[in-house]
């Protein structure tokens, strides 16, 4: 395969929200909502056009990385701008054949050129610890409940560039997305049986 990582536009929409749907069907839950978010994201001012790339095989279109900036609050209620990564996705034919890899990789860098300090993430630990993640408690980072776990993780972008900032994470609300909004958006897609399954995105 001969990979090319461009930036997303408008024509490429659609495809990109089929694509989503596909790489997240029936993974954590029945059906599944991130393409809607996808739908949402880019409609937001928290999402950063020059951080949604997607990956091409030739002129299919087979994978989507995208960020939107979010924010860490310290208990003077100071606000600190950081990256929230999300959704990642990639066709099921393509999964496990590095694309992920080389989304995060190129994104990361280009994240680190617009001199971003950090990116906060919720994921798989035995996935994104290869890119530099690492359990956001290091950093006395908390999550907006005050919790911390291995799932969430930050990846500082430049030496000491979280020097100072501590406290709370909260992300855009554009992630709060209700069960109805997915039913109607669904409308739009061609009607696929939603299952209940354990299957782990790779």
């Amino acid at each position: 395969m001969d990979i090319v990582i461009r930036l997303e536009i408008a024509d490429d929409y659609r495809e990109v929200e089929t694509l989503t749907r596909e790489a997240f069907w029936d993974i954590y839950k029945p059906g599944c909502a991130e393409h809607l978010l996808i739908h949402k994201l880019r409609k937001v001012p928290a999402f950063i056009p020059e951080l949604d790339f997607i990956a091409c095989d030739k002129d299919k279109i087979i994978g989507n990385i995208v960020y939107s900036e979010a924010k860490v609050v310290n208990k003077s209620n100071e606000e600190f701008a950081v990256l929230c990564m999300g959704p990642l996705g990639l066709l099921p034919l393509y999964q496990g054949k590095g694309i992920g890899s080389l989304l995060m990789k190129h994104s990361i860098t280009k994240a680190r050129e617009l001199g971003y300090r950090a990116i906060v993430i919720f994921g798989n630990p035995d996935y994104y610890h290869r890119f530099g993640f690492v359990n956001s408690k290091r950093y006395d980072i908390q999550t907006a409940q005050g919790d911390n776990f291995d799932a969430f993780m930050t990846l500082e972008l430049n030496d000491n560039s979280l020097n100072g900032i501590n406290g709370k994470y909260f992300e855009d609300p554009v992630f709060k997305i209700e069960i109805g909004e997915v039913d109607e958006f669904e409308k739009g897609f061609p009607y696929r049986e939603k299952h209940v399954t354990d299957t782990q995105f790779k």
